[in-house]
């Protein structure tokens, strides 16, 4: 039986989740309909992971410090804060307030990428592939709850689409800092605070460490970029928010539905090969996208595209929770995260441009190489392991 604090963040992290979908669903229509020129579309998205990769390194040091509850109440109250300065830039219709806002939510979900960490402390080490499928399962409630909340806000405020969406993300970060303060998180202890630690140079010559921050850095980039300019090329193709709403939903669904068994499939299988998996599912979301843009096309395209990232993701840290020493976990996730994250910036980043330029197939195309190489880094590290572990059976 997992431990109450692993269903605790669980919860949190699908609180938080549902925010993050509520944002992906409007923030790059809002920035399409406030911002000075259209390939500026999604630059409030992109602010929103550039929000979220800087806040990695600083987070997972002040956790080392002062321990997860402190990190975790911060980043909540940072994520009230930038809520209420996106209602009140949006009110006014202020493209530089509302870049600033999305940056400071990009911090709080940065912060709040620890609580698969987090659950992974709280119990034994046969336990975690499960907890992080656990934690991560907790998407499922923000797949339904997100989406119809981003429909339900629509009416919330009198003359205003999409500002009902950010008072509910204010009551979303309050609920969430109640229950982290809640949580019986255990204190910092002395072995992560004065342990051994090696520095970048020795840890990155593991090379499952760098196949592990190499997939989960190109998943999420992928992921990200496919995503977020999904809803442009929705609305070019003449649908509605209501059907782009819908495709979020199921793309929700299929990150986070598959976490449930995930960790089973990671303790038969391998981390290896549930990463591979993944990447192979972000391929056949890349050759959905050529065949047609119909609903389907979009549904079946998008629900491929949220497992493949779900694999990789997933697969991607448990592995990295075999790179490490107790004292080197903060600089080693906070390294892995700033990494993984500074890709989905760049994804984000780029959508727009890549959208505006080349259209939706050819944006979908691009993505190819870079899956590839980190099929390759994946295969790679395997190969090696695999090596050693016959070597050392040998020696034996």
């Amino acid at each position: 039986m997992l431990p109450i604090n692993v269903w605790g963040l669980a919860l949190g992290q699908a609180l938080l989740v549902s925010g993050n979908i509520l944002l992906v669903a409007v923030t790059a229509l809002i920035g399409q309909s406030i911002a000075p020129d259209l390939g500026l579309a999604t630059l409030p998205a992109s602010l929103q992971f550039l929000g979220l990769m800087s806040a990695t390194l600083p987070a997972a040091q002040l956790m080392r410090w002062f321990g997860r509850k402190v990190g975790f109440l911060a980043g909540n109250l940072i994520g009230v804060g930038g809520a209420t300065l996106a209602a009140f830039s949006l009110a006014q219709s202020d493209f530089t307030l509302f870049c600033t806002s999305t940056f400071l939510l990009g911090m709080a979900i940065g912060v709040g990428q620890q609580y698969r960490f987090a659950a992974i402390e709280s119990c034994s080490p046969a336990q975690h592939p499960k907890a992080i499928g656990l934690v991560m399962g907790g998407g499922v409630l923000a797949a339904v709850l997100g989406p119809n909340l981003a429909i339900w806000a629509q009416g919330l405020v009198p003359d205003s689409q999409y500002l009902g969406a950010f008072y509910v993300l204010i009551g979303l970060y309050l609920f969430t800092t109640l229950l982290i303060a809640i949580l019986p998180l255990p204190p910092v202890n002395l072995a992560e605070r004065q342990g051994e630690t090696r520095p970048y140079s020795r840890l990155l010559r593991q090379p499952a460490l760098v196949a592990a921050v190499t997939a989960g850095a190109i998943g999420y980039g992928v992921m990200v970029l496919v995503m977020t300019a999904t809803p442009l090329a929705m609305e070019a193709c003449g649908f509605g928010f209501g059907s782009t709403a819908s495709i979020i939903q199921w793309h929700v669904l299929g990150m986070f539905l598959p976490s449930f068994f995930t960790g089973k499939l990671i303790a038969r299988f391998g981390d290896t090969r549930v990463i591979q998996s993944g990447c192979l599912l972000l391929i056949a979301c890349v050759l959905l996208n050529q065949l047609g843009v119909t609903y389907w096309h979009f549904l079946l395209s998008m629900v491929a595209l949220g497992m493949g990232w779900n694999f990789a993701f997933i697969g991607a840290t448990t592995l990295l929770t075999h790179t490490y020493y107790p004292a080197e976990k903060a600089k080693v996730q906070g390294m892995n995260d700033f990494l993984v994250f500074g890709f989905s910036a760049l994804g984000a980043m780029l959508s727009g441009k890549l959208q505006a330029l080349f259209g939706w197939e050819l944006l979908n195309l691009l993505m190819l190489p870079a899956i590839a190489i980190a099929m390759l880094m994946v295969w790679d590290s395997g190969r090696r392991r695999a090596l050693e572990s016959r070597s050392d059976a040998a020696v034996q």
